[in-house]
């Protein structure tokens, strides 16, 4: 659910697809200086069953540091969604996520824009109906890899997230969401907190325009804050049925 960090259960039916895009703007403060990041993310759903999806993504980033500036895209990511529990009386379903990041070439990986190596995530989801709308939970583990990188680089990560969204009318709807990510490299771990508000207003049963603004905080170790705007589209389109009329 653009533009939440926070997956939901939900899965597009058989036969049915999903276009997604969006501009993103991260601006982060380290060691007395500004990083800026631009991106513009493009991910591709398609529901093989009812339960049961397929999917791609890339983006393409602009990064913008004192006296350096550098761009193009980074991982493509493919990957599937399954759903393999749900109890409708409940309201309570269950999915796993497993993602695989393409690597990228030496030059885009030296520049900031990926990891050298196949790197990958594994998502379990919980998304639990209420009165109000649902909640979302998630819980993920994965690894980055580089190619180049001294190995402190290639990180365990782990990835704890939940996600109140109100259903506010039948056109707008309303969301938080709240986690952390953990990285864990030579024994060292790196904690990092987000919290995010959003706003997703509905026009038709298959489109969605979506804003959100996004705060991280890192640890004590990685005294970074990085705030991020984030504004897409959402584009669902079912199926064509062939007549043999």
């Amino acid at each position: 659910m653009q533009p939440l960090i926070t997956d939901d259960a939900d899965t597009q039916g058989s036969g049915s697809h999903q276009v997604e895009v969006s501009y993103s703007q991260d601006r982060t403060r380290w060691a007395g200086k500004t990083e800026r990041v631009d991106s513009v993310p493009l991910a591709y759903t398609y529901g093989l069953t009812d339960t049961l999806d397929i999917f791609a993504m890339t983006d393409y980033s602009r990064i913008r540091v004192p006296g350096e500036r550098t761009s193009g895209f980074c991982n493509t990511v493919i990957g599937l969604k399954w759903r393999f529990f749900e109890n409708e009386t409940s309201g309570t379903h269950l999915a796993i996520k497993p993602e695989v990041r393409l690597p990228v070439d030496s030059r885009r990986e030296e520049k900031g824009l990926g990891t050298g190596k196949t790197s990958g995530v594994l998502t379990l989801i919980l998304s639990q109906k209420l009165p109000f709308g649902a909640v979302h939970f998630n819980a993920g583990m994965g690894r980055d890899r580089f190619r180049y990188r001294h190995s402190i680089d290639n990180a365990r990560n782990r990835h704890f997230s939940v996600a109140p969204v109100w259903e506010v009318s039948s056109q707008w709807t309303l969301a938080a969401d709240i986690g952390v990510d953990l990285s864990r490299s030579n024994g060292d771990t790196v904690r990092s907190r987000f919290s995010e508000i959003a706003a997703i207003y509905s026009p038709g049963k298959n489109l969605d325009l979506a804003v959100g603004y996004i705060r991280k905080v890192g640890s004590e170790y990685s005294k970074t804050t990085t705030h991020n705007i984030i504004a897409g589209v959402t584009w669902r389109f079912p199926q064509r049925k062939i007549s043999l009329d």
